[in-house]
């Protein structure tokens, strides 16, 4: 059973692997909800996600026998740097099952902490799986990324330090995959303190708590698909749902598209890169009535590799209205490509590509086209730009805004 002296002993040994992640007040997202916003930076730990807490407490709980055999584990990342670390602290052999679409920075820091790697399947699921077919077979020690009650004891902490250090808070939001981060979180912050509201976030796309919930038991998605790679788990963990389902009090779901702006919000106003299923209680803050409430959001994880970071940059500029592309038809005649120009930089727009195509018509004399990527400080700017270039005559028409 999850008990409280469990959790402070857990409380006590996971100092060894972790570092402090005291709260950082946000003063935007304050503004943006009406509440106090504390952020819990869990991408700030040495492996860059708060895995290595239940890890490491599970491993500590594990016989000396166990831990010879080696141990084995599943992870979409987080898990898997979190087991490699703290395998290498009890000097044990670890080999991780990662799904072949993790991120390379999840894949190379692991094998960098000493464990081997065997990428196979396409989601979490699938790796599981295939990691205790090896386990049966090579007789490895199994530690689950979230069915366990010793993994979701050691994920729990992160409860014990924000109502130490933040007693009177009101909500602590909590991402949402196989459940065992909001399980330890949950049963935790419920035995310290009841009033404690604990929201689970999830990707709507992979909303498998919900399912479960909603069944009355863990149910299988029929697929996990979303950029919250972390939390993109089909089926929640058997043994945790109970504790679950009794002390989460709502659970608020997150689209795609709705991260790729908190992932912004956090790199422009915190200056912390945060991993899309670390977002998710970015992103449901906005959702949430807050007015005269204290809430802390856990930042899961910051394990996000540069091209994924870049993809998002550019889809978050567009999405923004900060970055987006015009097409103009005028004349092939000397001067109208500085005219626009002109237009364009008086309105303090900045052109980022031009596109020249002089075989939109047969009649080059009567238009070419003038494809025009621009930055802009945001949607009224973007409008001020096309009154701009309407008020000159060149009838702008928006397409789809590509960067490459």
């Amino acid at each position: 059973m999850l008990t409280l002296e469990k959790f402070e002993q857990a409380s006590e040994l996971v100092k060894n692997v972790t570092i402090p992640t005291k709260l950082v007040y946000s003063e935007y997202l304050s503004r943006q909800t009406g509440g106090k916003v504390f952020l819990k930076p869990e991408n700030m730990q040495y492996t860059g996600a708060y895995k290595v807490r239940g890890a490491y407490y599970k491993i500590s709980t594990l016989s000396e026998e166990e831990r010879a055999k080696g141990l084995i584990a599943a992870s979409a990342g987080n898990h898997a740097q979190g087991v490699a670390y703290a395998a290498s602290q009890f000097n044990c052999h670890a080999t991780i099952v990662m799904p072949t679409i993790t991120p390379l920075i999840k894949v190379n820091r692991t094998k960098n902490y000493g464990a081997d790697v065997v990428l196979y399947g396409d989601v979490y699921d699938d790796s599981c799986a295939y990691a205790k077919k090896l386990a049966e077979e090579k007789g490895y020690t199994f530690v689950h990324a979230f069915d366990d009650l010793e993994v979701a004891t050691g994920q729990g902490t992160i409860a014990m330090e924000i109502v130490q250090e933040l007693p009177t808070v009101d909500y602590i939001l909590v991402p949402v995959g196989g459940g065992g981060l909001i399980t330890g979180v949950s049963t935790l912050a419920k035995m310290l303190n009841p009033k404690i509201k604990v929201i689970g976030v999830e990707p709507a796309a992979a909303a498998s708590m919900t399912a479960a919930i909603k069944a009355g038991k863990p149910v299988t998605l029929p697929s996990a698909n979303t950029i919250a790679d972390g939390t993109a788990v089909k089926h929640v963990g058997d043994t945790l749902f109970p504790y679950a389902k009794e002390n989460i009090d709502e659970i608020i779901l997150v689209e795609d598209d709705e991260l790729i702006g908190a992932f912004l919000d956090m790199v422009e106003n915190h200056k912390m890169v945060v991993e899309n299923s670390g977002l998710l209680t970015v992103a449901a803050l906005k959702k949430m009535d807050l007015k005269g409430k204290k809430a802390v959001s856990i930042l899961s994880g910051g394990n996000m590799d540069v091209i994924t970071m870049s993809s998002i940059v550019q889809h978050g500029l567009i999405q923004r209205d900060r970055i987006f592309s015009v097409s103009v038809l005028l004349p092939d005649k000397p001067g109208e490509l500085v005219r626009v120009a002109a237009t364009i930089a008086d309105a303090q727009g900045n052109v980022i590509k031009l596109e020249h195509n002089q075989f939109v018509s047969t009649n080059r004399n009567a238009a070419v086209e003038l494809r025009i990527t621009m930055e802009a400080f945001g949607t009224e700017h973007k409008h001020q730009l096309m009154k701009a270039l309407e008020k000159e005559g060149f009838s702008p028409r928006e397409i789809g805004a590509k960067l490459y």
